[in-house]
């Protein structure tokens, strides 16, 4: 029974890594993706330095600011809530006794990877804070996920 239970956990977070590169890499079009591809070239990197965001608070300052004028609200917010189940599923997947930590290092990970990946392809933005906002919401899953154990240990004796 056990061993289903992490296959489907390994299932669950698979999809789900699968739906967030998706959601956050290839959030455009298909003509669009292919036109960026199309055009990229060396100075492409260039660019998306040049318009990266690399000031930790920035963006988040900017969205309280001009809050009636962005979607302050869905940008701040849904960058933490998309890292909610990251933050919660992991732990099932994994063995270690040090779960919270290797969880907080693969999480920071990759999330790196996609912002760094934005960067280098013009398939989106690098924006630190979106990194800060997203590690927010792994922190949040792994409060649930441990809340949960707690409350399941407690059942069981």
């Amino acid at each position: 029974m056990k061993n289903n239970n992490k296959k489907v956990w390994n299932i669950l977070t698979i999809l789900y890594m699968i739906v967030i590169v998706r959601l956050i890499i290839f959030k455009y079009p298909l003509d669009r993706i292919l036109s960026i591809m199309n055009h990229w070239d060396s100075g492409s990197i260039y660019a998306g330095v040049h318009s990266a965001n690399f000031e930790l608070f920035k963006t988040i300052k900017m969205y309280i600011r001009y809050y009636a004028r962005l979607n302050s609200f869905e940008n701040l917010f849904g960058n933490i809530l998309v890292f909610i189940p990251f933050g919660f599923l992991l732990p099932h997947i994994m063995t270690s006794k040090k779960k919270t930590l290797w969880v907080a290092l693969f999480s920071l990970c990759f999330i790196t990877d996609i912002e760094l990946f934005q960067l280098v392809t013009r398939f989106g933005e690098f924006d630190v804070d979106d990194i800060l906002l997203n590690m927010m919401g792994v922190i949040i899953g792994l409060g649930i996920y441990h809340l949960k154990e707690y409350i399941q240990n407690k059942r069981k004796k």
